[in-house]
């Protein structure tokens, strides 16, 4: 699900969220120059994939329109670890799926919560409580 206008590119901030190339991204750095004697003033907007860790480069006009992606975190109870895979249940609507674990986290066990974060039909873990 997308937010189809979050308004211009300069309301962006570092740490939001902004749709680049079809991708959800989290900005690490906006970059901006002055406007000049025919134009508007442009922006460099550098985020980081949410989902795949890629660098990705948004180059727009400051008053132009963009999309923003709606995310949602939930929490989930972890119910069986296989390998690299976790079935996970959703607390609220208790839909059951799978994950996999990203390397480096650690606790992944059955019985415990975690976070995950949720945008345009993919699902993330954020953190093991």
């Amino acid at each position: 699900m997308v937010e189809k206008v979050f308004g211009t590119a300069k309301d962006l901030k570092e740490g939001k969220y902004v749709l680049i190339d079809g991708i959800p991204c989290r900005v690490v750095q906006i970059e901006s120059s002055r406007p000049g004697k025919h134009g508007a003033a442009k922006m460099r907007v550098i985020g980081i994939g949410v989902f795949d860790g890629q660098k990705k480069t948004l180059l727009t006009p400051s008053d132009a329109d963009i999309e923003v992606p709606i995310i949602e975190r939930k929490t989930i109870q972890i119910l069986s670890v296989s390998g690299n895979t976790a079935q996970v249940m959703d607390s609220t609507t208790y839909e059951t799926y799978y994950l996999e674990i990203p390397e480096g986290t650690e606790g992944v066990e059955a019985g415990k919560e975690a976070e995950i974060m949720e945008c345009m039909g993919k699902k993330k873990f954020e953190r093991i409580r």
